[in-house]
């Protein structure tokens, strides 16, 4: 089974958590020094931010970089799903500002904290998906 291709720009691409085969595929071979690159470039996080997030040091990251590595599955996950959540939440907002500013503000119904700081694990990606979801469909806290 193929992988993900990200030729295009990657916040533009049709694929969504939908693609699960293709996702997983993705995973299993691990996603490349300079796809992550990209993703990070992209996306309004920094190294540092990309660090936490993935439980890694920055100097494990730059040692990737170094080394043209591969992800290991785990982070190539945790790297897809923060890239599929930011996707999402610019389509929720309807742009890269309004999402980012959201990421940033402290939200109640999250427990007064900031969604972007509950992108280090898979349950705060979850609990940030449901908040968007609520959002979109007009239901507020």
């Amino acid at each position: 089974m193929a992988a993900l291709n990200f030729d295009t720009d990657l916040f533009n691409t049709s694929v969504d958590d939908r693609d699960i085969l293709l996702l997983v595929e993705t995973v299993r071979q691990g996603i490349k020094f300079p796809l992550f690159m990209k993703i990070a470039n992209q996306s309004p996080f920094d190294l540092s931010e990309w660090s936490v997030f993935l439980n890694l040091s920055e100097r494990t990251i730059q040692r990737y970089k170094k080394e043209k590595k591969t992800f290991d599955p785990i982070h190539s996950e945790k790297i897809l799903e923060v890239t599929l959540l930011y996707k999402r939440g610019t389509e929720v907002f309807g742009n890269a500002e309004s999402f980012n500013a959201w990421l940033e503000a402290k939200n109640v119904a999250l427990g007064g904290i900031t969604p972007k700081s509950l992108l280090d694990t898979t349950f705060g990606i979850g609990l940030v998906k449901d908040e968007l979801t609520r959002i979109e469909h007009g239901v507020l806290a």
